[in-house]
């Protein structure tokens, strides 16, 4: 409480008696804020050169759990534009962003998504999995909405964002191909994903998987015993060869259900960390979900 104290204190004072001007805004670029990697990835690509985009969580970062500083705050502030996932991905941030959205461009880029193509939250009522990047053609809504901000805050340089949009938006469009390509090659009954908590759902909805996460949506919720010992049943009974864990959440969880899996009679492998909720994207065509599939194909049997 006294941090979120802190936080809006801090916030308020630099609106009072407002901010010089940031290096980017001397230069004559867009001053961007993202919350994640994947909305950074996407303002840099569409803004090119005209942009200087800063990202608050990196790599391994929960965005479930994050907490803006007082430094964070600073960048905020400073921002021309605030991009953000939105539906509540970057809840512990919501009342920061919130106040942010009350005095200059803050956009929830995911919130653009039609509401029929989003997934409900299971854990949450009336509230969608946030998760949407794990669905290429979902994604591109979003990056959309990136492109449509850039526009409203820098009008002369609208052919200019359009133009680098499209550019990205078609390898978007072919990382779409590649990944069905590749998908199809695997049986549809091997087609099961363990995971640490449910960020895969709109993968699994969009190619084909069963996804099984031993948290919920958020990873606010802890996983129960009986969680761990329900999901160990179901790998051991269908043997599933491997089972992975998350960049942004304890490595203990995957393996206390390994363990739980081993006294069942079946050795489950670990195969690999997946890249779920914020990580570094130096390329979305290589990242989104190459990652970790490359290490999903070479445990799977294959056609």
């Amino acid at each position: 409480m006294k941090k979120s104290f802190l936080i809006i204190t801090v916030i308020m004072f630099l609106f009072s008696t407002g901010c010089k001007k940031s290096d980017s805004d001397q230069s004559g670029k867009v001053n961007v804020v993202a919350t994640i990697g994947m909305i950074g990835d996407a303002a840099q690509n569409v803004g090119g050169e005209l942009v200087e985009v800063v990202t608050l969580m990196g790599p391994g970062v929960d965005p479930h759990l994050y907490k803006a500083s007082a430094q964070d705050v600073s960048r905020l502030t400073r921002a021309d534009i605030i991009l953000y996932n939105g539906l509540h991905l970057e809840a512990a941030m919501g009342e920061v962003l919130e106040k942010m959205g009350e005095k200059k461009s803050t956009v929830p880029v995911s919130e653009t998504i039609p509401k029929e193509k989003r997934l409900n939250a299971d854990d949450y009522e009336n509230q969608y999995d946030p998760h949407v990047w794990f669905d290429v053609e979902l994604w591109r809504y979003s990056v959309k909405a990136v492109r449509d901000a850039l526009i409203a805050a820098d009008k002369k340089n609208k052919a200019a964002y359009e133009a680098n949009w499209q550019d990205y938006d078609q390898k978007l469009a072919q990382l779409q191909n590649e990944v069905l390509e590749t998908l199809n090659k695997i049986k549809p009954e091997q087609k099961i994903l363990i995971t640490a908590h449910d960020a895969f759902n709109y993968f699994g909805n969009a190619y084909g998987f069963e996804v099984k996460g031993l948290q919920g949506i958020s990873t606010v919720a802890e996983a129960g015993t009986k969680d761990v010992q329900d999901l160990a049943a179901f790998i051991a009974d269908n043997k599933i060869p491997a089972i992975f864990v998350e960049s942004s959440v304890p490595r203990k969880n995957i393996e206390a259900l390994q363990a739980a899996v081993k006294s069942k009679g079946f050795a489950v492998e670990i195969g690999g960390e997946l890249f779920s909720d914020a990580w570094e994207m130096k390329e979305l065509v290589k990242g989104l979900i190459w990652e970790w599939f490359s290490i999903m194909y070479r445990l799977l049997p294959m056609l």
